[in-house]
């Protein structure tokens, strides 16, 4: 008697796609494997997204989870990705992956309604100096910053970074008094050719800390806090990302809320199978989004019993409608 489909089930094989200089810092690689490994149907491999041996067309998902270092390589990285995505399921897809790496994408939210960190933007070729002293009047002067960005008596911080950029790198926090000084890291990144993104300090971060609220196939998850990364009189991090203080959180409902409307708003078709929002409160204690993670966000499952799992049979899910 001749075998059948039920004879042999479909073995679905997935990469969770990786940097070299990432493979060991990734702590959600060895749960989220362990947990794919558990599940009936499914192969998986840890692929470095440049390795010049892997044959994408043999996956039948490539699942982008630490290629930390695609800020610094960005064109060859895009190349990639644009590449495996015509050889296989990239996930997410690539069209979300160009519209998230660039920090542009807060400008996108805040027009349709979505309550982000205020945002501004220095392009190549603009006068940075009139740039920046427009964005000091406007978000940091005394009496006039911005979503409440500096408590009474205290000096008005802002950021400087640039608009594509991981894990804080080449991010730094001044004060107003420091204005020569983040003049020169912005004419640096310009120098570069990389658009400068200029946000107000929120100084609730301090005491509160970032609230991370991540999403499996548009289902909230579980949230952690992250206390604050950037601190004053300190240079931006040479590592490949800013070390981070982690712990679980279980957050209020308005950051739900506004986590919820933020997925709602991308202009791509959802639900997505990973998302990350990552919000911090102004000084009215009202949740903003200070970034929303599609590409490669950390998802933190060792603050969060079962997210592993969850999250493998979710992948699972797709990888069995992905076409054979």
């Amino acid at each position: 008697m001749p075998p059948t489909d039920n004879d042999h089930p479909r073995i679905a094989h997935v990469a969770l796609v990786t940097a070299a200089a990432a493979r060991d810092l990734d702590e959600d690689l060895p749960p989220l494997e362990q947990a794919l490994r558990a599940l009936p149907g499914i192969q998986v491999s840890i692929v470095n997204w440049d390795d010049p041996g892997a044959d994408w067309s043999g996956f039948d998902v490539a699942l982008l989870r630490s290629a930390w270092d695609y800020s610094q390589r960005l064109d060859e990285f895009l190349g990639w990705a644009a590449r495996a995505s015509g050889l296989t399921r990239l996930l997410n897809p690539l069209a979300v992956v160009r519209w998230n790496i660039d920090k542009h994408y807060l400008r996108d939210l805040a027009r349709v309604g979505i309550t982000t960190v205020p945002s501004e933007f220095i392009e190549p070729g603009e006068d940075a100096a009139a740039a920046l002293d427009l964005f000091i009047a406007m978000h940091c002067s005394n009496g006039h910053a911005a979503a409440g960005a500096t408590g009474a008596g205290k000096e008005p911080e802002f950021v400087v970074k640039p608009a594509i950029g991981a894990g804080s790198r080449d991010a730094q926090r001044y004060g107003q008094s420091e204005r020569d000084a983040a003049l020169a890291h912005a004419v640096r990144l310009l120098a570069a050719r990389r658009s400068v993104l200029l946000q107000p300090y929120l100084d609730r971060v301090d005491e509160h800390g970032e609230t991370a609220l991540i999403f499996f196939a548009g289902r909230f998850s579980h949230a952690i806090r992250k206390g604050p990364l950037l601190r004053r009189g300190e240079g931006p991090t040479r590592a490949l990302f800013a070390e981070e203080d982690i712990t679980a959180r279980k957050p209020s409902d308005d950051e739900v809320r506004v986590a919820a409307r933020t997925l709602g708003a991308i202009p791509f078709a959802k639900p997505l199978l990973y998302a990350r929002v990552d919000v911090i409160h102004d000084a009215d204690g009202a949740p903003r989004v200070l970034e929303l993670e599609l590409t490669e966000p950390s998802l933190f499952f060792a603050h969060a019993a079962g997210s592993a799992k969850r999250f493998a049979e979710e992948i699972q899910a797709v990888a069995a409608r992905a076409p054979a």
